[in-house]
């Protein structure tokens, strides 16, 4: 396996028949693991900003020092994100060299270097009670979904469909876009949403009424338009006007366009995410226990949801007024 035409580390005798570049690498990386379609894709990404990197250099990722790694998570850490204008943030570049040394330890399984050389390379430091994430209040919420509700054109109703999904729900974009209409269905009473969530995981949800009757006048335009019944309508279940699965740059430009239209200030720096996070915080501040919206938005780690809530330090919630509610009941 040769990136370049730099000589290569020696090898075993009888070396395994491996991957012939690194495209075909990292393919084989992205079959060996167990990940959504949308991490696949971020991944992928990962993998080729650093041998585009590489390749500016000419330098063959396969002799790559954790020197070379941290003058990259330096230049990473320059680089400013076409969406919103401003350098990467710790996160993301943490994110990006996390992909990396996957990467590089499934080259080390495959014998192709010696050594992981991310492993040694400086990451930067992440806040992890911190989200940079620019988040919504519930008026900022309910305004947008009106928002949604007076649009017109052919697009209206599907907008207002993955509106009200990322609102009720708290999808992330790539859940959102990769349901398919045999997604839908019922289970226990309840309507119910399947989809395969971040890490490959197979989730179902609650479809809420609201996001239902979004989903229901959605589907109904959408099979009068193809002279079908709903229930003969088949593919994705939010798609372009030439049927085409619905993509996460058009979700963006939807939420923006929509969040503009509601006077929200702040809607130029806003993302789907943004619903994704007043989603997490709106159901903590109605009282909804820490594990169940960790379950919801299908989080390994309690402290990652208590990120997404940006009512947590909210003075009206320290339980130093319970306490002192109790020790006064009890001296009563």
């Amino acid at each position: 396996m040769v990136f370049s035409d730099a000589p290569v580390l020696a090898r075993p005798s009888a070396p395994p028949v491996l991957p012939s570049g690194p495209v075909e690498v990292t393919e084989a990386w992205l079959r060996n693991r167990r990940l959504s379609e949308h991490t696949r894709d971020a991944y992928r990404r990962d993998v080729t900003g650093w041998l585009t990197w590489c390749a500016g250099r000419d330098l063959d990722p396969l002799r790559a020092t954790f020197l070379h790694v941290n003058d990259y998570a330096r230049a990473l850490e320059s680089t400013v994100a076409a969406r919103s204008g401003r350098p990467l943030t710790p996160a993301t570049v943490a994110r990006r060299l996390s992909a990396l040394s996957s990467w590089y330890d499934f080259l080390v399984k495959l014998g192709a270097v010696p050594a992981n050389p991310v492993a040694g390379a400086d990451r930067p430091r992440v806040d992890r009670d911190h989200s940079a994430t620019l988040g919504l209040t519930p008026e900022e919420v309910d305004a947008l979904l009106a928002a949604s509700d007076a649009d017109t054109g052919a697009t209206a109703l599907r907008n207002r469909a993955a509106i009200a999904l990322l609102a009720d729900l708290g999808l992330r974009v790539g859940e959102l876009i990769s349901l398919d209409l045999t997604d839908l269905g019922t289970e226990r009473g309840h309507r119910s949403v399947r989809f395969v969530g971040k890490g490959g995981k197979q989730r179902r949800r609650a479809l809420t009424p609201g996001s239902g009757y979004a989903v229901d006048a959605y589907l109904a335009q959408r099979a009068a338009a193809t002279g079908v019944p709903v229930t003969q309508l088949t593919g994705p279940l939010l798609v372009t006007a030439s049927g085409a699965r619905l993509d996460r740059h058009s979700v963006f430009r939807m939420v923006r366009r929509l969040a503009r239209a509601a006077g929200i200030p702040a809607w130029a720096k806003l993302s789907p995410h943004s619903l994704r996070h007043a989603f997490a915080t709106t159901a903590r501040s109605e009282g909804v226990p820490l594990e169940d919206v960790q379950d919801a938005m299908g989080h390994a780690d309690p402290r990652t949801t208590r990120r997404y809530d940006r009512d947590r330090h909210n003075l009206d919630r320290d339980p130093a007024y319970v306490v002192w509610a109790a020790r006064s009941r009890r001296s009563s």
